[in-house]
């Protein structure tokens, strides 16, 4: 069983959900091509009902489909897991202080060690692969990052911003 202290566990999971919503995205890229999401859904060849839990839920897809959804659009998974921005996510990380990359260092340590000393974590009843342990660790530090940028943007005063 995963024992993680509830604290730390709740602010990671509330800053990914407020961080990345797939679904906006995804809707953004099926505008640009005129596609409803349903369609775009069945094309890429998904479940009708795969675009609405992605709303409902706030659930992303996993790599598999992310691959699919990126040749689809024509955009690269990078560009999906970084909520649609465009440039390099090094962009963002090189804004951040050495102490805030320190800080997400740490975060994303401990957790592939409490990871990684798990005997009983599986996703849709098969054991975690090392794959999916790094899927899991690098959408946490992309969203840490993109939090820590947020959190500069709205909180550093006016008289202190470059």
């Amino acid at each position: 069983m995963v024992r993680v202290e509830k604290s730390k566990l709740l602010c990671s999971v509330q800053i990914l959900e407020l961080i990345f919503v797939f679904y906006d995205l995804f809707c953004t890229l099926c505008k640009q091509k005129n596609v409803s999401p349903t369609r775009a859904a069945l094309e890429i060849g998904l479940s009708k009902s795969t675009a609405t839990k992605w709303k409902n839920s706030g659930a992303t897809p996993n790599g598999e489909t992310l691959a699919k959804i990126a040749d689809y659009f024509d955009v690269s998974t990078d560009y999906l897991l970084s909520d649609g921005e465009t440039g390099d996510n090094k962009k963002a990380a090189s804004d951040l202080s050495r102490k805030d990359e320190r800080d997400i260092e740490k975060i994303i340590a401990e957790t592939r060690r409490q990871l990684e000393n798990q005997d009983g974590l599986m996703f849709d009843g098969n054991p975690a692969s090392p794959e999916a342990i790094e899927s899991i660790l690098s959408a946490m530090e992309l969203g840490l990052q993109a939090a820590k940028m947020r959190n500069k943007e709205k909180y550093t005063p006016k008289k202190y911003r470059k």
